[in-house]
């Protein structure tokens, strides 16, 4: 079962504005080493479970994994094949909406090469171009 929330104020919301760049969750809180979008749009609960079972995957266990998105807006669609009109369509998924400089991961625990072999896996799963930030490279 994908990320979603458990109950909403509204079953569907518009398309809403992507200007400008992440005011907040922009630096690293938790981990040593954060991946860092460098675009903005919508990342699915879909992308968001894939990269964490990658990360995972590839850290066997190692160390400690934290996800600081979460996808709260519904994306509605109407089915394939009917006409224009008679209302919007049904809630399909769930996205987090991401702005340039939003942190997405965070990593603690693991060496430089495992974290930064981790995320560059996890990056190709997602829709956006993303750098690896890390604690100690911050001023």
């Amino acid at each position: 079962m994908p990320l979603m929330p458990k109950r909403v104020k509204h079953r569907k919301v518009q398309r809403g504005s992507r200007a400008g760049l992440a005011q907040t969750n922009t630096e690293l809180s938790q981990g040593d080493y954060g991946l860092k979008t460098l675009e903005r749009g919508w990342i699915t609960a879909i992308q968001i479970e894939a990269c964490r079972v990658c990360i995972n995957r590839h850290l066997k266990r190692r160390g400690k994994l934290w996800i600081r998105i979460f996808p709260d807006k519904p994306v509605s669609k109407k089915p394939i094949g009917v006409r224009m009109g008679k209302g919007k369509g049904d809630p399909e998924f769930w996205v987090s909406v991401v702005a340039p400089g939003t942190m997405l991961f965070e990593l603690a625990g693991v060496p430089d090469s495992l974290a930064r072999e981790s995320f560059r896996l996890a990056a190709n799963k997602l829709g956006v171009r993303t750098r690896m930030v890390s604690r100690n490279a911050q001023v």
